[in-house]
Order: structure tokens, then sequence, then C-alpha cells
């Protein structure tokens, strides 16, 4: 009885750990070509610059501007949007934090 409310308790605490998820969405058509920006100046220690990309917006791309941003943990880097065409149309998927330590919580 005792082990059965301890796996209980473990199997519930489980549920709580954020699990890794990404998102893709389909378009008909490619991105458009990706626009050169001069980056603004550094804005102080600990930023890390996140280049512009074209996101799905319904049926057409808007572009996102490039920006300097805080990375939410240490070690996690920007990993940039990728597109890849299927038959369906274009894949996208969108850009997101990421870490090599891949057990560790990640910001998607």
């Amino acid at each position: 009885m005792k082990w059965n409310w301890i796996y209980g308790v473990v199997f519930a605490g489980a549920l709580t750990i954020p699990m890794p998820a990404q998102i893709s969405v389909y378009i008909g058509q490619p991105p458009p070509r990706v626009r050169y920006e001069r980056r603004s100046p550094l804005p102080g220690p600990g930023y890390a610059w996140v280049n512009g990309y074209w996101s799905p917006q319904g049926d057409r791309y808007e572009w996102v501007p490039g920006r300097w941003d805080r990375p939410p943990y240490r070690g996690a880097r920007w990993v940039r949007p990728r597109y890849k065409h299927h038959r369906q149309g274009w894949e996208v998927r969108e850009g997101h934090w990421d870490s090599d330590e891949h057990g560790r919580y990640r910001d998607h």
C-alpha cells in the first residue's frame, strides 16, 4: 500500500516536467528571400543576436525583424526557423532556443 502511494507521487511529479515541442506549419508558397539587416548596438552583456526571419501568418509570410534577446537559460542558443518543401506545401518550423544538453528544460 505504501509503495502505491510513493509511485503515485513520483508519477504525478513526472507529469509536471516540461516536454519539448516543435510546431510545424504548412504554407503553399516558399518564403521570400531573407532581408539584410544591420545589427543595432549591443544593449549590454548577456544578449544574443536573433536574425530576422519570415514567419507564416495565415497563407502568407510576415517579416520578423532581427533583435537582441537574452537567452532564457545558460548555454541556450537560437535555432533559426527552417523551411522544407513537401507535397502539401512548405513546412515551416519556427525558430526556438535550444541547448546541446537535451535532458534539460528547453524553451520552444
